[in-house]
């Protein structure tokens, strides 16, 4: 894998599988080498957008990095839900000002680009739902989550000692 370097263990470690598209946009290296990658704009730029981070979710799962593979089923579930919110909204907003319920704007019904949309966001859904059912995926994710653990207990004895 190319311009890409696999943080230590240590950082690997601080990483939370959270819910959704959580963190997607904070935790580097993961999110610099693949938000460039992310677009979502029309069918064409979709496609070839969720074909390329299919790829990099099969080449972090031949390395082994299962924080790679979901930080990139992340970005790919990211591409289905904003491009389904424009397609939703017309511009993509879907608050007037910040995020109270109150100001929700009205779906919009028929504005220009919104089947366009809607075809970009199920191109990612289909990839996406592969993503979530890779055996390999699913099975590091158990083996992250157990050495996660197992490290977390660690790190917490070699606080107790130093203490």
């Amino acid at each position: 894998m190319s311009a890409f370097t696999e943080p230590p263990k240590s950082h690997l470690m601080t990483y939370r599988i959270g819910r959704g598209e959580q963190g997607v946009l904070t935790y580097e290296p993961y999110k610099s080498y693949l938000l460039p990658h992310w677009r979502f704009r029309t069918i064409q730029i979709a496609r070839a957008s969720s074909d390329t981070l299919w790829n990099k979710f099969l080449e972090f799962y031949q390395q082994k990095d299962f924080v790679g593979m979901d930080m990139t089923r992340k970005f790919i579930q990211m591409g289905m839900t904003r491009s389904k919110r424009y397609a939703n909204y017309k511009g993509g907003r879907k608050y007037v000002d910040g995020k109270e319920k109150g100001n929700m704007i009205q779906k919009s019904k028929g504005h220009n680009g919104r089947e366009e949309k809607e075809e970009a966001s199920r191109i990612f859904r289909g990839v996406w739902e592969r993503c979530r059912s890779h055996e390999g995926y699913l099975e590091l994710k158990q083996e992250f989550l157990r050495e996660q653990k197992e490290w977390l207990k660690a790190e917490d004895r070699v606080k107790l000692e130093e203490d």
